[in-house]
């Protein structure tokens, strides 16, 4: 493994360890205590495996450790853990040689039997998980979901015990069989019903899944009260005055479909007047905007009790999704195609629905097209059961802003320009972007304007355009 030099001060040259931390990784310059040892190896243990790296300061210089301590740790650390666990954990304890200096490392896989928890505290207070680059405690929520993953079963066909079929939407569902790519049209059965986990058989008793609540449920809601998007536009870039807002409510595929709407609808359009032609196209890139919303209502965890929430602000949009990422899945590795699914029958039937192409490609597709366009890259932020995802939100671009700035110098002139320039009709949004004025005042000129038999006004309300007599 290559190290990584430079890491310099006045009294020398420092070595720093060649990773940085992470969900898998932690550093420790001095032994902890036992117990907090063990705290991070169950919550390591509990979620994807990893390594605790003792004699690194947080900044990941190598500090090192005496070779007596190793070696007394050495003895009876693996014991300890062993002992302290339920399930047992049997951790790979070992020291490195890293220059002049030495360090323990103490390093564990993916544990098999979730839930793991510190014995003396019980299963409750016990179980400790890895969010992010911190260890915590875990939830009823969280520890139910652990028992999930051990038995190989995902929460969203998982059955909803107080509701019959007669809560399925069946009308939707013959139209997702209908609608279904590549497959022949087919009638509703038990066996259909069981083979996308749209409904389960419990002690003799067939009740509707998960998936089958939120997928064609009648009134998904009355079930899953906090599962819905929740859409705001905000005035500024602070989020402290609302301009609109839309709760998205009904099945998964009516929400995805209401908040794709609402985020392409309050999105301004740029565009470019060449000749009588006028080219137009989104400040964010449609596709991007698409794969987020559909990564966070396949991908999100629908156990927590919690919304969805799409915040747009005058320079990005948040799209904050309740749940980690699943699997070795991480922010350092979401460009590389990986695929971990929490919720596979509800992927099934998006897929199969035609929302997804190819599984993975979603947050690559996100960022090769803000990389086409030249705009800044999106985050991706991982924090304490979230995932929160910013798109950066290009202000006024000049590249789609006409280029005669002797337009600018007069409002009313810039704005007869337009539509001597333009072939088609122009909306108030399109005045405001390419002659840099005010809605107000953009307003009062086409009053003005309409007054004096210069253009006309075509439609009403949003659908409002103006064009030139």
């Amino acid at each position: 493994m290559l190290l990584v030099l430079g890491y310099y001060k006045q009294v020398g040259c420092f070595m720093r360890y060649p990773e940085q931390e992470s969900s898998l990784l932690e550093f420790k310059r001095e032994l902890p205590k036992n117990e907090q040892i063990i705290k991070t190896i169950v919550g390591f243990c509990n979620q994807k495996g990893g390594r605790l790296v003792v004699g690194i300061d947080n900044n990941g210089t190598i500090i090192g450790l005496k070779e007596e301590l190793i070696q007394s740790t050495l003895e009876y650390l693996n014991k300890s853990i062993f002992e302290a666990t339920t399930p047992p954990i049997i951790p790979k304890i070992y020291s490195q040689r890293i220059g002049n200096k030495s360090i323990l490392i103490i390093e564990v896989s993916a544990g098999m039997n979730k839930p793991y928890f510190i014995s003396s505290q019980g299963l409750e207070k016990g179980t400790y998980v890895r969010l992010g680059r911190s260890t915590l405690r875990a939830t009823i929520d969280i520890i139910e979901e652990l028992k999930w993953q051990a038995r190989g079963r995902s929460f969203d066909s998982m059955p909803v015990y107080q509701t019959t079929r007669n809560d399925l939407d069946m009308k939707k569902i013959q139209t997702f069989l209908a609608a279904r790519k590549k497959t022949r049209n087919i009638s509703i059965s038990d066996e259909i019903l069981a083979a996308y986990n749209i409904e389960c058989e419990e002690h003799s008793h067939l009740y509707p899944t998960v998936s089958g609540i939120l997928c064609f449920g009648k009134k998904p809601e009355k079930f899953f009260s906090e599962v819905m998007i929740m859409c705001s536009l905000f005035s500024g870039i602070k989020g402290r005055k609302a301009l609109a807002s839309k709760d998205c409510v009904g099945t998964l595929p009516e929400q995805f479909s209401q908040a794709y709407d609402f985020v392409i609808q309050h999105l301004q359009r740029s565009f470019e007047i060449r000749g009588k032609r006028r080219y137009e196209q989104l400040a964010i890139p449609e596709e991007a905007i698409r794969e987020i919303i559909m990564n966070a209502v396949v991908h999100r965890n629908y156990h927590l009790q919690s919304p969805i929430k799409i915040a747009i602000y005058e320079n990005r949009v948040e799209i904050f999704s309740p749940g980690n990422f699943v699997g070795p899945m991480n922010v350092e590795n979401i460009t590389q195609g990986l695929t971990y699914i929490r919720n596979n029958a509800i992927c099934k039937i998006f897929r199969e629905l035609g929302y997804i192409e190819k599984l993975g490609s979603g947050f690559i597709t996100v960022f090769d097209a803000y990389e086409k366009r030249g705009l800044p890259q999106p985050k991706v932020i991982e924090g304490e059961n979230y995932i929160k995802c910013i798109l950066p939100r290009p202000q006024k671009d000049t590249r789609f802003l006409m280029q005669d700035e002797s337009l600018r110098d007069d409002s009313e002139q810039c704005i007869i320009r337009l539509f001597e320039r333009g072939g088609d009709d122009i909306s108030i949004s399109d005045i405001t972007t390419l002659c840099r004025i005010s809605r107000a005042t953009a307003g009062r000129k086409l009053a003005d304007l309409i007054d004096k038999k210069i253009i006309k006004r075509i439609g009403k309300g949003r659908a409002t355009r103006y064009r030139k007599n």
